[in-house]
């Protein structure tokens, strides 16, 4: 029987040598077990593995010791988590994104990662989490994820967006034929197949349906748990290059392979975007879409007297008379009011135009006290279909002057991101539309528009459990996928369901409200809970799996990385036919769901002319890749020894 020695004074990760006997009888085989030591501040803790002789690797249970029984500040730590293993999760989210906001150069790990390291850490005292709070908060994670993304989803399956869809596609396809290509040659199990998934093309989400799916193949606890713990270890393992990666490629790889100026070419874009208007430098910005409000006195002379305020908007077009102020008093703002000679008006436009206003109405004064003009920033989503393809200079065009009167577009964002303010932007429904203005004009417009966002101000409880319930359903469902039994689980379920509520909300608004703040905070604590429990879960075992696979982890994660961004690039824009450089480049980041890589590449471009195609790749990939934890688990076949 082998004896084991531990480490004295070793580093994080060492492992003792074996002293194993060789008087063994005839059939008899002898165990190895080796010893790691894990730091953690200045202390250690002793992890045990055992494993068959023959196979000179640990293949084992673990067997924690406790911790130095000298220390009472760390077994009053310890003894603390394990009767309050809440502390313990809620200390693991503090100090990950604590962590994950070290910026290296340029890079930052983020929160999810950093808080998933620290649960690696802090497991080492032998936490146990009830796994069901795992269970519900990726349930909300994955729901909240799929609400939000709804909308656009369904509307990005066009004809229009046909070539982007294609290259989102194609991007999800060739990751999952890269990560079954390297498990087969390296004979990676379930587990860590699922996580090199979810750290070479960085979907956190993979950890939970991988997760979930590994859960249902039926195999023995310690199986099932290992696997489980080797999503994690291939995730933290590939993560850092994962994001990196697409940094790299966007913004300046691919530029420097294709010759690109990427400064230029958004440059050249927005003008073509805008109708011909000129692109500024950065630092610089654009007046045209600035609002003032300004006060003018009328004199006898003025062009403005004996015109009703609504001709005078239809002769400036993108300015507004807000307020009329006579004899010490503002008089109401009517379609009959006549302007009058000695008038003070409160004039709301464009910055550029207030200089012919100043012609159109008279001397400019200081605002009297007794007036004040009261006006609203309003964000509506769009829902009329009517509008939904149209683009922004389109609809103003097309609007008459009542209608617009006083309300002023100021933004646009889709999926949270602020996409270009140009003439020709195509609006989407569940866009969220920022207007400027008084509160009647507003209501006026909002009617044609959809509902605003702050009307959603409470969640629909009855809906989200309605949808929370139809995604555990969907999730319970199998289907065989050439011949491999597949199921998506409570996680996939859940965004599905997620999803389809969503896209109810944006052409209904009337049902299944979920606000905007309720909705991120469910998708970003949800997550964050998630990750924390499974790295603390994971705890020890994880340690070892880096110890035994990390370097080919790595390298394998650095190769799906690259390779499904180098192979959909040149598809999308010699196949697809996606030839304006930013697009192209925006397709490669959505494709990956690579936040990261927009931010990098909008600060090479200086403008927002790469969110357009990064919305609709994005919305696509973020369902499909998140779907690939179950169908990696359903037919790699290979399963982690216990």
């Amino acid at each position: 029987m082998t004896r084991a020695r531990p480490i004295q004074n070793s580093p994080i990760g060492a492992t003792a040598r074996c002293a194993t006997e060789r008087n063994l009888l005839p059939g008899q085989r002898s165990l190895h077990a080796f010893g790691v030591d894990i730091g953690i501040g200045r202390y250690k803790k002793q992890v045990w593995l055992v494993g068959v002789a023959p196979q000179r690797r640990c293949i084992g249970e673990i067997r924690i010791s406790n911790l130095d029984s000298g220390n009472p500040n760390m077994e009053l730590l310890q003894n603390l988590f394990k009767s309050q293993p809440l502390i313990a999760l809620f200390a693991t989210i503090a100090l990950g994104y604590l962590v994950g906001k070290i910026k290296l150069g340029s890079f930052v790990l983020g929160g999810i990662a950093g808080t998933l390291l620290v649960g690696v850490v802090i497991g080492q005292f032998g936490i146990d989490i009830d796994g069901g709070i795992k269970a519900i908060f990726f349930a909300l994670f994955i729901y909240a994820v799929g609400f939000q993304g709804g909308p656009q989803f369904f509307h990005a399956l066009n004809r229009r967006s046909l070539n982007q869809l294609a290259s989102s596609f194609v991007m999800c396809a060739v990751g999952l034929l890269c990560v079954l290509i390297a498990a087969w040659l390296f004979g990676l199990d379930r587990g860590l197949a699922a996580g090199l998934a979810a750290g070479g093309l960085t979907q956190s989400a993979i950890i939970g349906t991988a997760g979930d799916a590994i859960g249902k193949l039926g195999l023995a606890p310690a199986s099932i748990k290992t696997m489980q713990t080797n999503v994690a270890v291939g995730y933290a393992v590939c993560y850092i290059f994962g994001s990196l990666g697409p940094i790299i490629m966007v913004s300046w790889f691919l530029p420097k392979i294709m010759k690109w100026d990427i400064r230029t070419e958004a440059i050249a874009l927005a003008k073509q975007l805008s109708g011909g208007h000129a692109e500024l430098e950065p630092g610089q910005f654009n007046s045209i879409r600035a609002l003032d409000t300004r006060v003018y006195d009328i004199a006898w002379d003025s062009k403005a007297v004996g015109k009703r305020a609504l001709a005078i908007d239809t002769e400036l077009s993108d300015a507004t008379v807000e307020a009329v102020f006579r004899d010490g008093k503002t008089i109401e703002l009517t379609d009959a009011l006549l302007i009058e000679a000695g008038d003070k008006l409160a004039v709301t436009g464009k910055i550029d135009l207030m200089k012919s206003a100043a012609e159109f109405f008279g001397k400019e004064v200081t605002a009297p006290a007794e007036l004040s003009l009261v006006l609203e920033n309003r964000e509506i989503i769009l829902t009329n279909k009517a509008l939904n393809g149209r683009g922004v200079g389109e609809i103003h065009d097309h609007a008459s002057v009542a209608t617009r009167h006083g309300v002023f577009l100021t933004a646009v964002k889709r999926m949270g991101l602020e996409l270009p303010l140009l003439a020709k932007l195509e609006l989407k429904t569940g866009d969220e539309l920022h207007f400027t203005g008084a509160a009647v004009d507003l209501n006026r417009v909002q009617s044609k528009i959809g509902y605003k966002i702050s009307a959603a101000a409470v969640t629909d409880f009855i809906f989200l459990g309605v949808g929370m319930m139809l995604g555990m359903l969907i999730g319970m469902i199998e289907f065989k996928l050439w011949g491999v039994p597949i199921s998506i689980g409570s996680g996939g379920g859940c965004l599905l369901s997620g999803l389809l509520f969503g896209w109810l909300r944006s052409v209904h608004p009337r049902f299944a409200a979920l606000p905007v703040g309720a909705s991120n905070f469910l998708r970003d604590f949800g997550l964050a809970v998630f990750v924390g429990i499974v790295g603390i879960s994971a705890g020890p075992q994880a340690l070892v799996a880096i110890e035994q696979h990390g370097v080919t982890l790595f390298l394998l994660g650095v190769a799906v990385t690259l390779i499904p961004q180098v192979v959909v690039f040149y598809f999308s824009y010699y196949v697809l036919r996606i030839r304006n450089p930013i697009e192209a480049l925006a397709c490669v980041a959505g494709g990956r769901s690579a936040n990261p890589a927009l931010a990098a590449l909008m600060a090479k471009t200086g403008n927002a002319t790469p969110v357009v195609a990064f919305t609709v790749t994005y919305a696509v990939a973020n369902v499909f890749l998140t779907l690939l934890g179950p169908v990696i688990v359903g037919i790699i076949t290979k399963n982690a020894a216990p």
